[in-house]
């Protein structure tokens, strides 16, 4: 299998090629164009051999390519995705795939059309080896009935190596559509949910002051006839933590509680993936780093046979409804002016 990529402008680009040349796919090449000169350097780093192209258009028209791979800007994600698709190829695409209303509507109205495959890697789940054993404590009854999700996805800004549109929600959508649907995501597939609805969600600005616009901060209550979840989003990790984030999600059932601590145990163990489980046996700490990444080599095997076995479509599409309702019903939260420690007086 052939896969291209068109869109090198967020660093997630890197994981999705090298996911899929793992589980045996080739890439054909990427377009050079990019809003991240950064980007365009670490692919060159990561995979030498690639070969660049300064037009997507070779890729669409090649009938040798079966996948599009995308990590353009957020906002241009869902039109390189409709090309693929209508040129007969599946897409694989970065979160967030979609950023409005009539992107949904379209990729929804093309995919019925053309019946190809719009995933969007969703990576806090999907490379994250703790999600995988944590699904597997669920599917086992080690907490019994799942009936509610917290999850709660703090990023460092890194300002200095953001570009420009990474500060305009225009462009990536606002933050509850942009970091919050890995969370939507997790809450649905945990609690074996369908779909949802969104109860409450809020967006704010807390952090420096000559970027009003950047949303820095967000949160969402949403419940589904299965269960409740709780989303906590936000670009104000310290610097002090040795990693990008502490992302975290805690799931509680009847019987038990699941925590996933994906990138870090502040203080404590060494390393990424930690699963603890607290149930009637007692409590256990699991170093779930080994657990095999199944998304790349299971998407492979859906455009192969045309099959849902990664995630069903509707699936995808419910996740971004639910993150553009959240977004779209948030309460704008008071903008308080930026932290600044006062002097001691004597």
């Amino acid at each position: 299998m052939r896969f291209a990529v068109i869109g090198i402008d967020h660093r997630h680009i890197y994981h999705m090629i090298n996911g899929l040349i793992e589980a045996g796919a080739e890439c054909a090449g990427f377009v050079s164009q990019t809003s991240d000169g950064k980007t365009l350097e670490g692919i060159a780093e990561r995979f030498p051999d690639l070969k660049s192209v300064p037009d997507g258009r070779v890729f669409i028209d090649d009938p040798s390519i079966d996948i599009i791979v995308t990590a353009a800007v957020p906002s241009e994600r869902a039109a390189i995705a409709i090309a693929a698709m209508k040129a007969g190829k599946d897409v694989m695409a970065d979160k967030p795939g979609i950023t409005d209303y009539a992107q949904l509507a379209e990729i929804e109205k093309v995919v019925a059309e053309t019946g190809r495959i719009f995933s969007i890697c969703f990576s806090e789940r999907f490379v994250v080896p703790a999600t995988g054993v944590a699904q597997k404590l669920i599917d086992e009854g080690s907490i019994g009935r799942v009936i509610q999700t917290i999850g709660l996805g703090p990023h460092r800004l890194n300002r200095p190596i953001r570009p420009d549109w990474f500060f305009d929600p225009a462009f990536y959508g606002g933050i509850l559509v942009d970091i919050a649907s890995h969370q939507i995501d997790q809450f649905l597939t945990y609690t074996g949910s369908d779909t949802a609805e969104i109860i409450s969600s809020a967006i704010g600005h807390f952090g420096a002051d000559d970027i009003p616009a950047f949303q820095d901060f967000g949160e969402v209550l949403l419940r589904s006839d299965q269960a409740t979840g709780y989303v906590r989003v936000d670009w104000f990790t310290a610097d002090g933590l040795s990693t990008w984030g502490d992302g975290r999600l805690i799931i509680l059932g009847t019987e038990g509680t699941i925590e996933l601590r994906k990138y870090v145990d502040i203080a404590g163990r060494d390393g990424t993936d930690h699963v603890f489980l607290v149930n009637g046996k007692g409590t256990k700490h699991m170093d779930a780093s080994r657990e095999p990444i199944t998304y790349f080599r299971t998407f492979l095997t859906d455009v192969r046979e045309r099959s849902e076995t990664t995630m069903k479509q509707s699936h995808v599409f419910t996740v971004s409804r639910l993150a553009l309702d959240a977004q779209k019903r948030a309460t704008i939260l008071a903008h308080r002016p930026a932290f600044r420690p006062q002097e001691n007086k004597q």
